[in-house]
């Protein structure tokens, strides 16, 4: 029977790929590949020589159809990106949903995702938290902004080294200059860099930077101080209980 494996690859580091990643990419049918020239280089280091197929966002339309298909006729068939896990901020959705629409079985390995480490690294609350990938260029950025002001948890952003310092004057403007921040970048490199202070601070560091790498942005949660009064009301309360 036919199945897709969702495989995640390394966001940086190359050893950040499991045993099990590395098998099923090396007895698989077909690889899938956002970008094959990418996905040879890790291919190469790992001693894989599976059949590579281009499946990009610029074409993931065009091809879905006849990807199904192929995908029908084999018995393995691994999707993969450039970095981390398909489907996050990055193709895969449409192809998942088809296959199982067609009724072909889909299996998601764990594995790299920038956003836990960013997230957890960050110093801000991760018990619950609210990932909104890329925000909009234009139209419904400002719209974006001012639901995101209002979120009660930590929510966490991708953003370009490009646009960095557009989105925090951005978020600055609409959140405040004292909501806390961190921006993520470089994550398992060589260079890797976890900056958190107030939207205020991180504007003005990185306004004398020259930003390189992908950026993970996570920013605290709206918490007014009537919540924290009624959280600690109510943490207090439960250390009076009776056993």
């Amino acid at each position: 029977m036919s199945k897709l494996f969702i495989v995640p690859t390394p966001i940086g580091n190359l050893e950040d790929i499991t045993y099990r990643a590395v098998r099923l990419l090396k007895e698989a049918d077909l690889i899938l590949a956002e970008d094959t020239r990418t996905s040879s280089n890790l291919l190469r280091h790992y001693g894989i020589e599976t059949k590579l197929q281009p499946y990009h966002q610029f074409n993931e339309h065009s091809v879905l159809f006849n990807t199904l298909c192929k995908i029908a006729t084999l018995d393995s068939v691994c999707l993969i990106t450039d970095a981390g896990t398909p489907g996050i901020s990055d193709p895969g959705f449409m192809l998942v949903r088809e296959c199982a629409k067609a009724g072909i079985e889909v299996e998601c390995l764990p594995g790299p995702t920038a956003v836990i480490p960013a997230l957890v690294s960050s110093g801000l609350s991760c018990e619950k938290f609210i990932f909104e990938g890329f925000l909009p260029r234009k139209k419904g950025r400002a719209s974006k902004m001012e639901q995101l002001k209002n979120h009660e948890y930590t929510f966490v952003i991708y953003e370009s080294p490009f646009r960095l310092l557009k989105t925090l004057l951005n978020l600055k403007d609409t959140l405040g200059k004292d909501r806390m921040a961190c921006v993520s970048r470089e994550i398992s490199k060589i260079h890797e860099e976890h900056k958190r202070g107030t939207l205020g601070e991180l504007y003005a560091y990185f306004s004398n930077k020259n930003i390189k790498g992908e950026i993970v942005i996570s920013v605290a949660g709206n918490k007014t101080k009537d919540d924290k009064d009624i959280s600690d009301n109510e943490d207090d309360m439960g250390d009076n209980d009776e056993d």
